[in-house]
């Protein structure tokens, strides 16, 4: 099928792949901007995996703070080159972590980092919780693994929804960035600091602090 140029560039912009890889994806989805998106995704999560056992030494550390002082961040992330690292889209990438740090509080940057103790401990939190609910045993296994999967994507930066685009995990924009810089890239550590976090405060008053923080990192 002819692909209107105008699709071609709305794709690119989209997804940064090249226009080529554009104009064969919307040929065959039909045009449909949407699926064509899925369809580089899926060729890019292709490319991403020849390039994820490469060595990324190189990278940046980026400090952010935000709510006048309150919320503090630092984060590792690496690339393979020096080049790549002094690129404006690298350091957008790194920003745009460390503000996801800030907003959406992560405990770990990847379920591989979590205990195999504290996930035990929380399965039989959730069972206690399913069970005084009134949930049948019989599928109180299931649930309980139903809300593992829902506690590694609040706990673990990578499966986190982007704060720019919760259609996108972390993971997900870290793939589409190696598919489109051509390295491996990836997210080494992290801290994220809380102004009063772990002293005694009134419960108001720091939930206030910390919802008006948030919300200005997420605008």
């Amino acid at each position: 099928m002819s692909v209107p140029a105008s699709l071609v560039k709305e794709l690119r912009e989209r997804t940064g792949a090249g226009m080529m890889d554009c104009k064969r994806a919307l040929a065959e989805t039909g045009g449909d901007l949407e699926k064509a998106t899925d369809y580089l995704r899926e060729k890019g999560l292709a490319a991403a995996a020849k390039k994820a056992g490469r060595i990324a030494a190189e990278g940046l550390v980026e400090a952010y703070i935000h709510g006048a002082g309150k919320i503090g961040v630092l984060v590792e992330v690496n690339c393979e080159t020096d080049f790549v690292a002094k690129t404006d889209e690298f350091k957008t990438l790194v920003r745009d972590i460390a503000m996801q740090i800030a907003a959406s509080k992560p405990e770990y940057v990847r379920r591989e980092e979590v205990s195999s103790e504290t996930i035990e401990k929380e399965k039989a939190i959730l069972r206690a919780q399913a069970l005084n609910e009134g949930k049948p045993e019989k599928i109180v296994d299931k649930m309980v693994e139903g809300r593992i999967e829902k506690y590694y994507k609040e706990v673990c930066l990578l499966e986190q929804p982007f704060i720019k685009n919760p259609d996108q995990t972390i993971q997900q924009l870290l793939t589409e960035k190696i598919a489109k810089i051509g390295e491996n890239i990836s997210v080494r550590r992290f801290a994220r600091f809380e102004l009063g976090e772990g002293l005694e405060k009134k419960k108001s008053d720091l939930a206030a602090e910390v919802e008006e923080a948030t919300r200005n990192v997420c605008k």
